[in-house]
Parts: structure tokens; C-alpha cells; sequence
């Protein structure tokens, strides 16, 4: 089954690092895609630009209306996803656990469903 890793954090935080924290926050995500790699789970991962890059998308009145920023303001935004495969939601949590990145940010799990068919 798939999981997508969505990764949480503070943006103002991350864009306050310095060159060396910056390196460092690099050098995590390269040992979480080797984990996760070297075990045959990664399926791809990504950070993401800055929400203030970000365009929201709704329709209204039957027409497709473009709004620059993000979909909502929080203390956490969406930094990035990584995408694994798992036999369960408990595997999944155990890559997880094992994961440099899980320390100082918000990971939420999820099971990917497929069309028409969310998952249990």
C-alpha cells in the first residue's frame, strides 16, 4: 500500500537558517531518502516552495478562480511529501520512526486511495 508522508514546519523558521543549518536540513533529507531507498520504500519525496509561491484554486459560480498565496494562514505549513510504499500502516509508522527528519516538524501519514475508492 502507499503512504504520503506530508512534512510540516514553521517556513518563517526555516528561511531565519543559516548556510551551515541549511547544509545540515540538506544532509537529513538525503539520509531520509537513503533509508528509505536502500529498503525499497521510497517511491519519490519532494520539498516544496515557499507558500508565498503557492496560487489556490477554487471554482466559483462554475469558473476557476486563481488566488496567489496559500489555501489558509496557520503557524505550519506544507513543506514537502515523500511518497513510500508499505505493507501497512504499521510499517509505515516504523519507517517513520527511523526517519533524521521527524525531529522539530509535523509529519502526517496518510494511506493514498485510488479513484473512486478511498482507502480503509
Amino acid at each position: 500500500m502507499r503512504y504520503v508522508l506530508l512534512v510540516y514546519g514553521e517556513e518563517a523558521a526555516l528561511k531565519a537558517l543559516s548556510e551551515e543549518e541549511l547544509r545540515e536540513l540538506d544532509r537529513q533529507g538525503a539520509v531520509t531518502d537513503e533509508i528509505l531507498g536502500e529498503s525499497g520504500h521510497l517511491i519519490v519525496g519532494h520539498p516544496l516552495e515557499w507558500t508565498s509561491q503557492a496560487t489556490s484554486l477554487r471554482t466559483r459560480g462554475g469558473r476557476l478562480v486563481a488566488t496567489d498565496g496559500p489555501f489558509a494562514e496557520t503557524k505550519e505549513q506544507l513543506l514537502g511529501f515523500i511518497l513510500i510504499e508499505a505493507k501497512d500502516r504499521d510499517e509505515a509508522l516504523s519507517l517513520v520512526a527511523k526517519l533524521p527528519m521527524q525531529e522539530g516538524y509535523t509529519i502526517e501519514l496518510r494511506a493514498v486511495g485510488t479513484c473512486g475508492k478511498m482507502p480503509s
